[in-house]
């Protein structure tokens, strides 16, 4: 038997990479499907599971329930030196549903086919979570301190914007991410080949910010068969096609700008933001995440009107995923205001801010370093997500946040398109190279 760090008794010597797959799966098979309106099963088992993982190598993870089912869970690693500044390590538990009859193998079942553990999370984000665990759980049975204090935040929530995760510990927990500066998550680290010589890894120093709206048109409401020139829905429709059609001004911003100087490098040829078919052919698998983030976006999701065939409604209602570039809120909504016309009444349902950070200093250093360790061909590069994270509620503390769940993909998986997307599955492989990365950046760190 051998003593722990932090006074745990333990046996075996079990690495993390010899786990990292197990760990995944466990988090898979529990559903975690977040609906956005409490309908769904919550994230209560999910924060136990990882409670008594952490809790079985000696810390004291503590469960913190915001609305019934709804949980995260949150630990301190101390470091060898507690007097500098602290790191967190966040990840979210929940995942967007899925529809069992669309995929290949069953979303909630973890199946390991073609080298591949399969599932819903399996990229978002349970795969990180699990390399987190297995990294932790590894060092701390051998013993081995980081060389700071690590905070540790399995958050709920993350995928309705956080509200009854990161957001609901922030505000009202603050004192958990005490002394922390610095932070890591999802959507970043993942690696993009771009010859036998050279493989990318996309690291997330900037991020849009987000506007889920409502839209609503108020007309007069009548018999279907008479003539009515203040229909809602007709109102409404032309406006949400307008919206849907507008191609938004390409806007470069230092991040966007970084990534496409690097990968015109790469690639040993000019790329032009300003001619965005030609550049966006360049990138392969990462045009889905990479094109969004040379515009504003507004997507419409959602259109609800009426009760009755025969009945016109006196309203019509959308909803809009918008996202803004950092530096572009402004302008966006200006923008919109003028597409979709008077007539319709625009109210936020989430919104929140774009976040953006330089690519520098030494927990940048580190990445670099561990990712080159463990694949000599590596060259970490910063990037924009066209998306959101945790990351903006963290900001909110003046937390330094970046993008860097570290995974070494095939050339042909279609990683950006299995986000919130059916049959997703990450490579055996990838979790096992993550965790040695993860390990290695702990270590310089």
């Amino acid at each position: 038997m051998s003593e722990s760090l932090s006074g745990a008794t333990t046996t075996g010597t079990v690495k993390g990479e010899d786990e990292v797959v197990d760990l995944c799966r466990d988090l898979i098979r529990i559903d975690t499907s977040n609906y956005g309106d409490h309908s769904g099963p919550g994230e209560r088992a999910a924060a136990e599971y990882v409670a008594e993982k952490l809790a079985e190598v000696g810390l004291e993870p503590k469960i913190f329930e915001s609305h019934k089912g709804r949980a995260s869970t949150v630990a301190r690693i101390e470091g060898e030196d507690p007097s500098r500044p602290a790191l967190l390590i966040h990840g979210h538990t929940d995942v967007v549903p899925a529809n069992a009859e669309d995929w290949t193998h069953h979303p909630f079942s973890g199946e390991i086919v073609d080298d591949c553990v399969w599932g819903r999370g399996a990229v978002d984000m349970k795969d990180m979570d699990a390399m987190t665990l297995a990294v932790v759980r590894d060092r701390l049975r051998s013993g081995r301190k980081p060389p700071r204090d690590i905070v540790l935040a399995f958050l709920a929530d993350e995928e309705a914007g956080g509200v009854y995760g990161a957001k609901h510990l922030v505000n009202n927990h603050p004192e958990l991410f005490e002394g922390v500066t610095e932070a890591i998550g999802e959507v970043g680290g993942f690696s993009f080949t771009v010859n036998e010589q050279l493989r990318l890894y996309l690291i997330e120093t900037a991020q849009k910010g987000m506007h889920w709206m409502r839209l609503t048109v108020d007309g007069t409401a009548g018999h279907g068969s008479m003539t009515n020139n203040d229909n809602a829905i007709t109102e409404l429709t032309e406006a949400v096609g307008r919206l849907g059609r507008h191609k938004f001004p390409v806007r470069v911003t230092k991040t966007v700008r970084s990534f496409l100087d690097e990968l015109s490098d790469a690639l040993g040829t000019p790329l032009d933001p300003e001619n965005m078919d030609e550049t966006l052919a360049k990138l392969g698998g990462i045009a889905k995440i990479i094109g969004a983030t040379l515009q504003n976006t507004a997507a419409p999701t959602m259109l609800g009107a009426g009760y009755k065939v025969n009945v016109i409604p006196g309203q019509a209602t959308a909803h809009v995923d918008g996202r803004f570039l950092p530096g572009f809120e402004e302008e966006f909504l200006a923008d919109l205001d003028r597409i979709l016309g008077p007539r319709v009444k625009r109210e936020d349902v989430h919104a929140d801010k774009a976040l953006e950070t330089t690519f520098d200093g030494a927990l940048v250093d580190a990445m670099q370093s561990a990712l080159k360790a463990e694949d000599p061909i590596a060259r970490a590069v910063p990037y924009c997500l066209s998306g959101g994270t945790d990351a903006k509620s963290f900001d909110d503390l003046g937390i330094r946040c970046f993008g860097f769940a570290p995974l070494r993909l095939p050339p042909e998986l279609d990683f950006a398109g299995m986000f919130h997307g059916v049959d997703e599955r990450v490579p055996v492989d990838g979790l096992k190279f993550g965790v040695r990365v993860l390990d290695r950046f702990l270590d310089g760190c």
